[in-house]
């Protein structure tokens, strides 16, 4: 029977509002969509102290109850602290459990031990990424296969995502359901110009500085030739890791290296103004920085695998590796017509899979159906059919 309020609670980010990733976007955009349409709404948000006196608050912000849980380790323990003081509390509170990755999906058992229902975003294949050593492979291998069982609805970002975890489970309880992102049709020249950039003159990367994101390669190959144009390489860069290290190294004069940035306004105007958006990403389904830039118009250089294929289509290039990664550059950089043809592929790729409404109304009918409800109520302004995005 449905409930009078129905509730959800969303766990797994380090909070709203957002400021850190695609999942606290994704998280807050979903608990503000879900409030305005009669939802009782609580994101779990992690605070990292010295010293634990509260160990648990909450504030409301803009109707969504945020339930703060404070965690007095750091790194992987604070996360793992975390998770874990999120699912006890959980336990206690009505609601559907909506969980934004598996990396701690050992404590799922005990929501299920407590009857509560539960599904989750299973992200990408964490365990895949060449950075991480056995020991932690084998931890987020265990936490891939636990998340999927001790949830009773998957979601999938990627129909290659949702192929993986038909290893696992029933398709029947898997949902694909993509990323989502506004169209971006101006922005100031000022943030870009801040950065001694020229529009339209540039090609940007907005990514985290992993090895299995290809972003020494693609500063190599942009390295590899005289440019007319710049390159900014967006992410956080710690001389300490030898990665990122290689990658100062292999940057001449006309690479851009500003760190992270975080400010919204920057971002979106970095994208717009560039003349090709980077995309180096091995590992993972629909990639939030990459359904971005189809929304801001751009071409796209991609490297070649099914989840850059099927995010981008023909709004991108791809690569395989430095070489042809160069000579894809140097298509960006010479041919309008073809960075014409992509940034209007883009937009039409983004209109077409990529709107926040059907995202956001096919979470919404996964919710219902935990329900017990076949499906949400709708609106003139919903355009999803109810079930698969």
């Amino acid at each position: 029977m449905k409930p009078e309020t129905p509730a959800i609670l969303i766990l797994g980010t380090r909070g709203i509002p957002a400021a850190h990733g695609g999942f606290e976007t994704f998280a807050e955009r979903l608990a503000l969509f879900l409030v305005g349409r009669g939802w009782k709404v609580a994101v779990y948000c992690q605070d990292e102290v010295e010293r634990i006196d509260q160990r648990v608050r909450s504030e409301t912000w803009r109707g969504i109850e945020l339930i703060h849980i404070q965690v007095a380790s750091k790194g992987p323990r604070a996360t793992l602290e975390f998770d874990w003081q999120c699912v006890r509390d959980a336990a206690s509170r009505p609601g559907v459990c909506l969980v934004l990755g598996y990396n701690g999906a050992i404590f799922l058992t005990w929501l299920r031990l407590k009857r509560r229902k539960i599904f989750t975003n299973m992200d990408g294949i964490e365990w895949r990424r060449p950075k991480w050593g056995m020991a932690a492979r084998t931890w987020f291998w265990l936490n891939e296969w636990i998340g999927a069982w001790a949830s009773h609805r998957l979601v999938a970002d990627h129909p290659a995502i949702a192929d993986h975890l038909a290893t696992r489970r029933p398709r029947s309880a898997i949902a694909t359901i993509a990323y989502g992102a506004d169209p971006v049709t101006s922005a100031p020249e000022a943030p870009v110009r801040a950065l001694g950039l020229e529009p339209g003159r540039y090609l940007v990367s907005i990514a985290r500085i992993e090895p299995d994101n290809n972003i020494l390669p693609i500063v190599e190959a942009f390295c590899s030739a005289k440019r007319d144009m710049k390159l900014v390489v967006l992410g956080t860069l710690s001389d300490d890791i030898p990665y990122h290290a290689a990658i100062r190294k292999a940057a001449n004069g006309s690479v851009v290296l500003p760190g992270a940035i975080y400010d919204q306004a920057t971002v979106k105007a970095l994208r717009f103004h560039a003349r090709a958006y980077l995309h180096g990403h091995t590992v993972g389904g629909t990639n939030p920085s990459l359904v971005e830039a189809l929304a801001a118009g751009n071409m796209v250089i991609a490297h070649d695998n099914p989840y850059n294929r099927w995010t981008a289509g023909a709004a991108a290039v791809y690569f395989t590796d430095k070489d042809s990664c160069a000579e894809r550059m140097h298509q960006a950089l010479d041919d309008d017509d073809l960075v014409k043809t992509c940034g209007v592929a883009a937009r039409a790729r983004a209109r077409e899979a990529f709107r926040w409404d059907d995202v956001l109304l096919a979470y919404e009918n996964e919710a219902y159906r935990l329900l017990g409800v076949t499906a949400a109520k709708t609106t003139a302004m919903d355009h999803a059919s109810h079930g698969t995005v």
